[in-house]
């Protein structure tokens, strides 16, 4: 892949340095040092933009999670820039220091593995600390993987809700669905290949039979969008197997109408499957709207068999 051309040099105006310029928020940039956070390409280099190019030759240190990940991006587009880590495991240790040498002057470049940072990667404290302590923050945006998941799903994109990796194991999982489920919005989670069809068995139970799509290697040369009921895209992935790459999946808001008595027997015999009349009462009650006193009877009728 050829290395992108070398754009012209970033302008104050660009970085939001412009002369007597006011602070509205702390995302003007004033004299001195600089934490600019910089989003990077989800798998195609060719993403990246020329001001996130610029403003990583610029910086004077290139915070990152994996130097071995940032490291091929820089080569690639010839950028030297000294690179330290900052990761969960070392943020505590690392924040201060980051902090102190923007406050000594320097330009401090933020970047994660792929994509935007603090969007389910390092960084938040460190601009909560940055902006608490005065210091000028800006932003050179670019990639995101949910917006890209959400924006080719053909859900509803005008409110969504993001809540990033969902849990490991199922009860946790549930729990993790059902505070999203009663929002009148497209939601939007991550999650990995080996359990990708235990996560959509748990979204169907909780919130029902939903349209939804599995998105995959985004922005890559087997980039997918999977669209379908949650019962066909279990059925598919039972059927094909796990998919290879990063995943991002988008599940469509609730219908506007109250849910049936078919749809609510639905829910309630896929909970019971895994949870006690109780809890499935209660998954059930916040999935759909309907009242908790109404659904754990119905709950108890199908517990006994009750047609």
């Amino acid at each position: 892949m050829p290395k992108p051309s070398q754009s012209p040099p970033l302008s104050k105006r660009d970085l939001g340095q412009e002369p007597g310029g006011s602070d509205s928020g702390g995302s003007a940039v004033g004299a001195g040092g600089c934490l600019i956070l910089v989003a990077t390409p989800i798998g195609n280099l060719g993403d990246i933009s020329a001001r996130a190019l610029e403003g990583l030759r610029d910086a004077d240190l290139i915070a990152c999670e994996d130097s071995r990940v940032t490291g091929k991006l820089l080569r690639h587009a010839g950028i030297d820039t000294k690179l330290v880590a900052y990761h969960d495991h070392n943020a505590a240790e690392m924040r201060p220091k980051l902090l102190g040498r923007i406050a000594a002057g320097a330009r401090v470049a933020l970047v994660s593995d792929a994509g935007t940072p603090l969007i389910s990667d390092p960084g938040y404290k460190l601009v909560q600390e940055a902006v608490a302590a005065g210091l000028n923050v800006t932003m050179l945006p670019g990639p995101s993987a949910p917006i890209m998941a959400l924006a080719l799903s053909g859900l509803p994109s005008d409110r969504f809700l993001f809540a990033g990796f969902l849990p490991p194991k199922s009860a946790a999982r549930r729990g993790a669905i059902q505070e999203a489920a009663r929002a009148p919005v497209t939601l939007i989670f991550f999650e990995t290949a080996p359990r990708l069809v235990e996560s959509l068995g748990d979204l169907q139970a909780v919130l029902g039979d939903r349209p939804a799509a599995v998105a995959r290697e985004l922005t890559k040369l087997f980039e997918e969008v999977r669209r379908g009921r949650l019962s066909e895209l279990i059925a598919h992935y039972k059927e094909q197997g796990p998919p290879k790459g990063e995943i991002v999946l988008v599940v469509g808001p609730p219908a506007e109408d109250a849910a049936t008595e078919a749809d609510l027997d639905a829910l309630l015999a896929g909970a019971l499957q895994s949870m006690s009349v109780k809890d499935a009462a209660a998954t059930v009650s916040a999935a759909t709207g309907r009242p908790k006193r109404e659904v754990y009877a119905r709950a108890l009728e199908l517990g006994r068999g009750g047609a």
